[in-house]
């Protein structure tokens, strides 16, 4: 028998960390609000095994806030702080710029004026680059610097690299996901607790998921933006913000909820990028998914995203979609891997979009409106039995087939049901004239809901 040889358990907690022989790499904080502090804090919590990592330590090098003080009272004067970001980008010290300041107008100039000075930069801003990527993105290349944006998307879930990377020999169908924690928060306060849309987002408001101002959120442009980088990273396409069929989920009504959950459905906001013979579908749009479905199951501000290719099969990524600290953890992986690219040459690191530049293509967009689905229409009525032949007679006349039908009594007035209807696939196009003319022979606008059906399976 071979002699047991038992572990020092007291000299392995006393083991010196390893030394790296690279200087450290130097970060610029542009901002140390919600993304900024919470990199700063987590840069300081966990130097070494972020370290251990990178191959080298990463440090702040500087810092660009508007009020100085209120920063050194925040995280102390061991870091040089500046009121000025441009400042910041052109110093000598910094290597890497991370742009934690949001928006689309200084951001812009601001990485463009980092990377004309040499400098990697990572940023969370999805409304940056899916705006203007193609020009940060030309200019990165042009100068030979990393862009890194995991942030930008799921902000926990590294959903950008294993489109990227983890996925490199898929074929793409398509990528759907809840990409905006704040309005699956307000659709799952509307779910479970009863609530209409203007009580359910106070509530989200209370819990800091939305800001004073939601429009982007409860409009669905926030998840525009991050459906147009994925749709990029997984169709080697150009980046096409306006492309984006984009609805939003203020007009989603608890009677919405009520008939959905009576069919065996639940409603979620959805992004979708799919390929369809050769050309590209992108929308967002609160639709119905069957409750036994992956992704209704994804409930309060958490975030999940589904790809559909060739080889892998399907795959789910899930996590956090908001918050400090899930947001830092995406901007430190980026930098940890802007570490351990620094000396390979840019023609062999991963590119920006997943595709080599000169791969990628112009393929056709499909409106929304050809798209075949399913659809759940919703048709208010007087009484169960009003009309119903002559509503019936309707859909043949626009060459929509009905596969189910269902009468759900409101709860707060007996007098009154909804007729809703389940479609064999049409197209959104078909499923307006139908709801038009529905909408005439029962009383108006509002009588008439329709709502696309995902099945994603």
């Amino acid at each position: 028998m071979k002699p047991h040889h038992s572990v020092d358990s007291t000299a392995c907690q006393h083991q010196a960390p390893p030394a790296y022989p690279n200087r450290p790499l130097r970060v610029g904080l542009l901002g140390l609000g919600t993304v900024g502090g919470g990199t700063y804090r987590v840069l300081q919590r966990n130097a070494q095994p972020i370290a251990d990592r990178a191959g080298r330590r990463i440090e702040v090098a500087m810092v660009a806030v508007r009020d100085v003080a209120r920063a050194a009272a925040h995280i102390g004067q061991d870091v040089p702080l500046t009121d000025d970001p441009f400042e910041l980008v052109h110093h000598p010290d910094v290597d890497v710029i991370v742009e934690a300041i949001g928006g689309v107008t200084i951001a812009r100039e601001l990485v463009l004026q980092a990377i004309a000075a040499g400098k990697h930069v990572v940023t969370a801003n999805k409304a940056l680059l899916a705006l203007h990527g193609t020009e940060v993105f030309a200019a990165a290349r042009a100068r030979g610097v990393m862009l890194a944006y995991e942030g930008a998307v799921a902000v926990s879930i590294p959903i950008i690299k294993a489109l990227r990377e983890g996925l490199a020999a898929n074929r793409i169908q398509w990528v759907a996901g809840i990409i905006n924690g704040t309005t699956n928060f307000i659709l799952s306060e509307m779910h479970s607790q009863g609530l209409d849309f203007a009580a359910a987002l106070q509530a989200a408001q209370r819990k800091g998921y939305a800001e004073q101002d939601p429009t982007f959120d409860v409009d669905g442009i926030d998840a525009a933006h991050k459906l147009t980088l994925l749709a990029s990273n997984a169709f080697g396409i150009a980046l096409q913000f306006d492309a984006v069929h984009v609805e939003g989920i203020r007009s989603v009504a608890p009677r919405d909820m009520q008939c959905a959950q009576r069919l065996g459905y639940c409603i979620k906001l959805l992004g979708v990028a799919q390929c369809v013979d050769h050309a590209i579908s992108l929308r967002v749009q609160p639709v119905w998914i069957a409750q036994d479905h992956l992704l209704a199951h994804v409930h309060g501000a958490m975030n999940a995203v589904m790809v559909q290719s060739d080889a892998a099969g399907l795959t789910l990524y899930y996590g956090a979609g908001a918050g400090a600290e899930p947001t830092a953890s995406a901007v430190i992986a980026d930098l940890v891997d802007v570490s351990r690219s620094l000396d390979c040459a840019p023609q062999h690191r991963v590119p920006y979009l997943a595709f080599q530049d000169t791969a990628l293509a112009a393929r056709p967009m499909v409106a929304a409106g050809d798209v075949c689905t399913p659809y759940a229409v919703r048709i208010e009525l007087g009484n169960a039995s009003q009309a119903a032949p002559e509503l019936e007679a309707l859909c043949g006349s626009v060459g929509v087939r009905v596969d189910r039908q269902e009468y759900v009594t409101d709860p707060d007035r007996s007098d009154t049901a909804s007729l809703v209807w389940v479609t064999a696939p049409t197209t959104g196009y078909r499923i307006g004239a139908l709801t038009a003319a529905l909408e005439r022979l029962v009383g108006g606008a509002g009588a008439v809901r329709a709502m696309r059906i995902e099945n994603l399976g």
